[in-house]
């Protein structure tokens, strides 16, 4: 497959930059597959298109503040992700402006004002902006990062070092059921749901499962092969306890729908599917995938799919389009772009029935 076939041309204008004064406020387009047929709502109507019985599996990672600034002691500025942390507390960033560091220098880090509050070596450069980071703290990676990070959003979104945006950001730019830390991107189809939503589809007999697929950096890297199949698709870890097998596993049998909010909740299960077709179970899960849906893949658990518009050139904009028929999607994208909606990251939503 040609990677140009995901490409479509997005008004700059329609990126948002920021969310809803309401989560649930978002506007929902949806696709019905089997028709083509496209119809605007809004993200609080999406109750009416679950049925009781039908299983909504959401996944509950929480975001963690990755984004973190530091400074040279020749004064210069730099910026940086957190990607991971060894038992010895050596972290894995990316750090932007480290072209003329070397393995040894020692920066500092600041806090949420500015100040410097750590200090750190660099121990080892790798490609791309990588590298290994030594941090003088007796604290755990969470505690630091709260007192240091800000949220970490994606390029396409301008923030600069400002604590006031910062907190309203920590707070949208996460789904209300977060529990789980780990990511450093969020399921973002999962950021329109309210409390209220939720407990609307519990009264109306929908049941829902949860799963946690730590989302990683790769998320917002594009194919840049010719062929979208010589694309390496990044490494993320899923776990799937066994609740959410029994409950999922129960949904299809006694003939409910299963509604993936989001393409992480959607490999989450393709990457457990045991079996094919109406036999297809899910199985537990505590490991790395490495799954890459692109057109032509068949579905083994996922039935309904809830989720935002994404980057032209992405594999979830890949997944979207093997779920339904790319050209189908490509249409449902010119619809959204001619009625203006928002895209991507705080943008609005999909539903594809």
């Amino acid at each position: 497959m040609d990677t140009q076939e995901l490409m479509y041309d997005l008004p700059e204008t329609l990126i948002a930059q920021h969310p809803p004064a309401k989560r649930s406020d978002a506007r929902l387009l949806v696709l019905d597959r089997s028709t083509g047929t496209l119809h605007d709502h809004v993200f609080s109507e999406i109750v009416t298109f679950l049925r009781p019985g039908d299983c909504l599996v959401i996944n509950d990672t929480k975001v963690r503040p990755a984004r973190f600034w530091g400074r040279r002691r020749t004064g210069a500025r730099l910026e940086g992700l957190f990607l991971s942390a060894d038992a010895g507390g050596t972290w894995t960033v990316l750090l932007k402006g480290i072209r003329k560091i070397k393995p040894g220098e020692e920066i500092f880090l600041l806090d949420r004002e500015g100040q410097e509050a750590l200090t750190a070596v660099i121990v080892e450069r790798r490609s791309e902006g990588e590298c290994l980071l030594g941090v003088h703290t007796d604290q755990d990676v969470e505690t630091t990062l709260n007192q240091i990070g800000f949220p970490p959003l994606p390029p396409y979104i301008s923030r600069n070092h400002d604590p006031e945006q910062a907190q309203k950001d920590s707070v949208r730019y996460q789904t209300i059921y977060a529990e789980q830390a780990g990511a450093i991107a969020a399921p973002t189809a999962g950021l329109h749901f309210t409390q209220n939503l939720l407990d609307r589809l519990t009264d109306k007999g929908i049941v829902t499962a949860k799963v946690t697929l730590h989302v990683g950096v790769g998320t917002f890297k594009p194919i840049s092969a010719k062929r979208v199949e010589d694309h390496t698709i990044h490494s993320e870890h899923i776990i799937i306890q066994g609740q959410a097998v029994e409950t999922i596993n129960h949904t299809r049998r006694q003939g409910g729908r299963v509604f993936a909010v989001g393409t992480t909740s959607t490999r989450s299960l393709e990457s457990a599917a045991v079996g094919c077709g109406a036999d297809a179970e899910l199985s537990t899960y505590d490991g790395p995938t490495r799954l890459f849906i692109l057109p032509g893949y068949h579905f083994k658990l996922v039935d309904c799919l809830i989720t935002n518009f994404h980057l032209p050139r992405s594999t979830l904009l890949a997944l979207v389009g093997a779920f339904a028929d790319l050209a189908t999607i490509k249409a449902a994208y010119q619809h959204a772009i001619e009625r203006e909606y928002r895209f991507f990251s705080y943008g609005d939503a999909m539903l594809i029935l």
